[in-house]
């Protein structure tokens, strides 16, 4: 969060993703007001309130840093791969997209696959999806897309329903930040490190070393 908060500067436009840790280090974001910064959320949202819900968690931030906030207008997992497409067309979806592609800045997390992590605690899958996706060789998500050890984002109908910004468009945001760690992080945090969609991670000295 202090690291985070450092950065931001008069006219940035921040992109935010979801995760407990990541709703926690707000906590640690100086309360302050700039001049023209704008948030955008990464991920569409879920149908319930959640300390971790997208759309709270870049509110949250919006309001700490006193600026305009932008959200993607649809679920974080849509119900068929149909159902994504029509929703990725419609204009105000299609808008947030193209500011979430061009922001400044991003302060993201990531997610492994055991019964804890943020995913399958609000429901967004179930355990014999989440064994299904180990299966196919996943390791954890970014941006709610499942990524295997080299980063790759897999071949499954999971990542054909999924509304948020792909791991691909990460690479053409100047600064991503991903604040994630414990053991059970180190596979996904090594496939998002070997493909490139980091560029700052803030973790604990045990996983740093592992990795």
């Amino acid at each position: 969060g202090q690291y985070f908060g450092s950065r931001l500067r008069d006219g940035m436009s921040v992109g935010v993703g979801w995760g407990r840790t990541l709703r926690y280090s707000l906590q640690s974001v100086p309360r302050q007001t700039f001049k023209r910064l704008s948030v955008v959320s990464l991920i569409g949202g879920l149908t319930q309130a959640s300390l971790v819900n997208p759309h709270e968690t870049a509110s949250h931030l919006a309001d700490i840093v006193g600026a305009q906030c932008y959200y993607i207008a649809a679920p974080a997992l849509a119900d068929s791969e149909t159902t994504r497409d029509i929703l990725l067309n419609q204009p105000m979806v299609r808008e947030v997209f193209e500011r979430g592609s061009k922001v400044d800045l991003a302060l993201l997390s990531v997610g492994d696959l055991t019964r804890t992590n943020t995913i399958a605690q609000v429901g967004l899958i179930t355990n014999d999806e989440a064994a299904s996706l180990a299966k196919a060789g996943a390791v954890g998500d970014i941006c709610v897309h499942w990524i295997d050890l080299l980063g790759h984002v897999i071949a499954h109908p999971l990542n054909k329903r999924v509304i948020a910004l792909p791991p691909r468009r990460l690479k053409g945001i100047p600064s991503v930040i991903v604040a994630s760690g414990g053991r059970h992080k180190t596979a996904v945090l090594g496939g998002a490190l070997r493909a490139g969609f980091v560029y700052v991670l803030v973790t604990d000295e045990t996983t740093a070393r592992v990795l």
